[in-house]
């Protein structure tokens, strides 16, 4: 089934089912807000698929996603991961770092997660000098999940999945690494496309626990990349399950894929700007490739082979704070 979260005057907004192509939606019935439903999902996933499909077959209000909020407007947690070697290791070798081994774990840290920018929005940034930079990945939401989930377990609690703008200042990034103790400044607030959908609405392009779709991004309306999100070390199982070795994550618990990336990114293209710098660098010994102005747009989205849309699309504006 496909959800989403419409206005309502309230920081947590209501709860809509969405039709599959995403041209209807209509007031949850079995619960009134996401949150609500993760936290009670055994319970409330069969009665929303029951209304779903009763969508699916006619009635409803249009469906526009320019006025939804996130899925999640607040998460209780926000945990991102880093699971593409392709991005990983080019960013490595534009610092001229050599990695003598592969790490045996997710790499992951936690974000902000108290707000996440609706999909069409603008999102402010206090000067451009910090290196704006978007970031297109996959993500999924949780229900409840015990302490020291294994990878099996942790698979049956991934409820949801969206596509996620992970806004980053690439120019802070390097000063609070260095510190040793995290990212503070230079993560802000992540932005969210519209819909979210269970696994089940990606077919067999759920698999391994991984979307095994591109993700079209475009940089004021002009492509910049279609990379696939099959290409993880780690699936979403094993991010679930790392995420959990030493504390429950509470239901509606939000972690990303990291920067969707291919070894093909010269043909595929990038999700993020300091990819196609590495790149840059790489090939040219510079990047040529600027950051975000205030007044650019990123767009993202994915769909189906036929056609169909997944999330609906995410088109943010970068505006002066």
């Amino acid at each position: 089934m496909k959800l989403a979260t419409l206005p309502n005057g309230t920081p947590d907004g209501r709860l809509h089912v969405v039709s599959r192509d995403l041209k209807r939606s209509a007031p949850a019935r079995a619960a009134a807000t996401l949150q609500a439903a993760l936290e009670d999902w055994s319970e409330l996933a069969p009665r929303l698929a029951a209304e779903y499909e009763a969508l699916n077959a006619g009635g409803g209000e249009p469906f526009d996603p320019a006025t939804a909020l996130a899925p999640l407007p607040r998460a209780w947690q926000w945990l991102d991961g880093s699971a593409f070697e392709s991005h990983g290791d080019l960013m490595d070798k534009v610092f001229g770092m050599t990695k003598t081994e592969r790490h045996p774990n997710p790499l992951m840290y936690q974000g902000v997660s108290n707000v996440f920018f609706p999909p069409v929005s603008d999102v402010p940034f206090v000067t451009t000098d910090d290196g704006i930079d978007f970031e297109g990945e996959f993500g999924i939401v949780t229900d409840a999940v015990p302490i020291h989930a294994d990878k099996r377990a942790a698979a049956g609690h991934i409820r949801l999945v969206v596509l996620i703008n992970d806004w980053s200042l690439r120019k802070l990034a390097p000063v609070e690494m260095k510190t040793g103790f995290g990212w503070v400044q230079a993560k802000p607030p992540c932005g969210a496309a519209p819909v979210a959908v269970t696994p089940d609405e990606l077919g067999p392009h759920w698999r391994d626990c991984r979307v095994d779709l591109p993700l079209t991004v475009k940089w004021n309306d002009r492509p910049f990349g279609a990379a696939n999100g099959y290409a993880m070390r780690f699936g979403f199982d094993d991010l679930v399950a790392h995420a959990a070795y030493s504390r429950a994550l509470v239901a509606g618990t939000i972690i990303g894929s990291g920067t969707v990336s291919n070894e093909t990114y010269r043909t595929v293209g990038s999700s993020c700007i300091a990819e196609r710098r590495g790149i840059e660098i790489v090939d040219h010994g510079e990047a040529k490739t600027g950051y975000m102005a205030f007044g650019d747009t990123v767009s993202m989205e994915s769909r189906l082979p036929d056609g169909t849309p997944v999330f609906g699309e995410l088109r943010q504006r970068v505006v002066e704070a």
